[in-house]
């Protein structure tokens, strides 16, 4: 996804997911199908070496939200959904 391109990815609901920036500057939109409901807020931490995620850059320059940095590794990921 670049600026030239103007592409867009679709995430299902529930479905977990993360972004990093490389460049120095970076606008980022998302749309989501409904009003935003924190009992179905959650995360997994980026720094869980299980997900195996190459993030291109050393997570010790990831800049991060301070709720970001509290998010469980993803084996105590307790999910706010419940799927039929």
């Amino acid at each position: 996804m670049t600026e030239e391109n103007h592409r867009q990815l679709f995430i299902p609901k529930g479905f977990a997911h993360g972004f990093v920036v490389l460049s120095n500057v970076a606008i980022f939109q998302y749309k989501c199908d409904n009003f935003y409901a924190p009992q179905f807020d959650g995360g997994i931490n980026i720094c869980d070496k299980s997900l195996n995620i190459d993030w291109r850059l050393p997570i010790e320059e990831a800049v991060l939200s301070e709720k970001d940095t509290k998010h469980p590794l993803f084996k105590d990921f307790k999910s706010p959904f419940v799927l039929e």
